[in-house]
């Protein structure tokens, strides 16, 4: 007898009535996926411009894939699931865009924008300009910051509902491997994907209660003219020059000898130095052990026995997978240690018809690689064309002041897998502060394998570092040598030709 499926939200808002068609048992699972290839947008997906390929077996299941999050990864996951013709729910219980859009990336960046005009109008006396600055407006900021976030929350919202993805703006639980709970109704899917997600992480110390994470950071009432951060993350650096660039007085403490693990060893000193030339307070080796609240002051104590006065402390100190209540150990779901969800190649879990990306596997934690697995998540499960993410040579920036621009290999890691390595670096002062009184240099920094020639890592710190190393990095998939570098004509003057004019091996 067919049964009456539970009432869901269709891409306009409206209750959907979903038929659960004949009893008969599940469909058979796929087979085993074959050695993939990268992954890369399929073009009749993108424009729509032939049929969807998946034609699912009669349905068992109220959707072909449910997806709890509906963050960029969710997102991009569900969206290319139903063109190729899943039937695709998302829940999001926050806001639509995940953290990226919300409290992540895009805020972040604006912010960074708005503390970098304080360079800019010191600068602009150099130039001629007679520049007179009145103040600066926290307040106009963050409002324009909002408007801007409401707008991007919207078209989420419009993507998914022109694919035909139902979007259920509940809290999900899951209730077993093919059984969801949303907003107290029960949903099944033939598979399910968990992409919810990091959140911030504070540990545990006498006067937690008094600081603040990047979440909270984006909606402070005012600009606090004394902060104190924590961490050595990119988003710790990151904060460090938003709120000084606002004027504001910065202390940023790190429990290491120097911050940015995981980047090039010369890329976390150039930077050092630049952020302690502009003024901001570096303290490494040195960690909290306790917050006091003094009416608006909060009171930090150091490891070091020193007493720093803030009027913010922001702990930039990690970011845990977003696991809470959902029910994955119940559903026989394997965890790592920290809580991260555990998937093979293919983004499965433990349980074959659940899976996951983004942040909560604890893989590579970047926008865009959560956009990547879900796009090949999609054509794994739905095109019948299974794809693994593929890694390599991942480009990354660190908006930090000077910018950071990052891909391919440190040094280290060059020196680990190649033995020998060349290297070329070059450090100078831009073009456009030599009207200036600003010492910032520029740092550049090429890795090559002298067997191959092959290009291993290119690395810079300075302006529009994310920018320039974004086209390096096609450069770098392609197997590019430092003779192909070389041969290439330089765009002058700028900042990037340096990296194909780089000729002197320091090493």
């Amino acid at each position: 007898m067919p049964r009456t499926a539970p009432a869901v939200l269709g891409p306009s808002g409206q209750k959907k009535w979903l038929s659960a068609k004949h009893e008969a048992d599940p469909p058979p699972q796929a087979p085993p996926p074959t050695p993939a290839q990268r992954c890369t947008p399929t073009p009749h997906v993108a424009g729509m411009q032939h049929p969807p390929r998946y034609n699912p077996p009669m349905a068992k299941f109220d959707y072909d894939l449910f997806t709890i999050g509906a963050g960029s990864g969710g997102v991009r996951a569900s969206r290319m699931s139903a063109g190729y013709g899943a039937r695709v729910a998302v829940a999001e219980e926050r806001y639509l865009g995940g953290t990226c859009v919300n409290v992540g990336c895009i805020p972040k960046k604006l912010l960074v924008y708005a503390s970098h005009y304080r360079h800019d109008f010191e600068d602009a006396a150099s130039f001629g300009w007679d520049a007179e600055v009145r103040g600066f407006d926290w307040g106009a900021l963050i409002e324009g910051k909002n408007k801007e976030i409401s707008r991007l929350n919207e078209i989420y919202r419009g993507l998914l509902g022109k694919a035909g993805v139902d979007l259920i703006e509940e809290r999900a639980h899951i209730e077993d491997p093919h059984t969801v709970s949303v907003g107290g109704r029960r949903v099944t899917a033939e598979r399910i994907l968990v992409a919810t997600g990091g959140w911030p992480k504070v540990p545990d110390f006498p006067g937690v209660e008094h600081v603040i994470t990047s979440n909270e950071a984006f909606t402070l009432k005012e600009l606090p003219q004394r902060v104190v951060i924590v961490g050595g993350g990119y988003i710790a650096v990151e904060f460090a020059g938003i709120f000084h660039g606002m004027g504001a007085e910065v202390s940023q403490l790190y429990r290491g000898p120097l911050f940015l693990r995981g980047f090039d060893d010369d890329v976390r000193q150039v930077l050092a130095e630049e952020m302690q030339e502009q003024g901001i307070d570096l303290r490494f080796d040195t960690n909290l052990t306790r917050v006091e609240r003094r009416g608006d002051t909060r009171v930090a104590t150091t490891t070091a026995g020193d007493v720093i006065e803030a009027d913010q402390i922001l702990y930039a100190t990690g970011r845990a997978p977003k696991i809470e209540g959902l029910g994955l150990e119940a559903a026989g779901v394997e965890l790592a240690s920290n809580g991260s969800v555990v998937v093979d190649d293919f983004s499965q879990s433990s349980v074959p018809s659940i899976y996951a990306i983004g942040d909560v596997t604890d893989r590579m934690a970047l926008t865009p690689v959560a956009i990547h697995e879900g796009m090949c998540l999609a054509s794994t499960l739905f095109n019948d064309d299974p794809r693994k993410p593929d890694y390599r040579d991942v480009a990354s920036a660190v908006f930090s002041q000077p910018t950071i621009g990052s891909v391919g290999l440190t040094e280290a890691q060059a020196r680990e897998r190649h033995g020998e390595v060349d290297v070329y670096k070059t450090r100078f002062r831009h073009l456009k502060n030599t009207l200036t009184p600003r010492k910032e240099r520029v740092f550049m920094k090429l890795l090559v394998d002298p067997k191959s020639d092959r290009v291993l890592g290119c690395h810079m710190v300075g302006p529009e570092a994310g920018e320039i190393v974004q086209g390096l990095a096609i450069a770098l998939r392609c197997n590019a040598t430092k003779a192909q570098f070389d041969a290439t004509i330089g765009i002058h003057p700028t900042a990037a030709e340096e990296f194909v004019t780089m000729r002197e091996k320091v090493s």
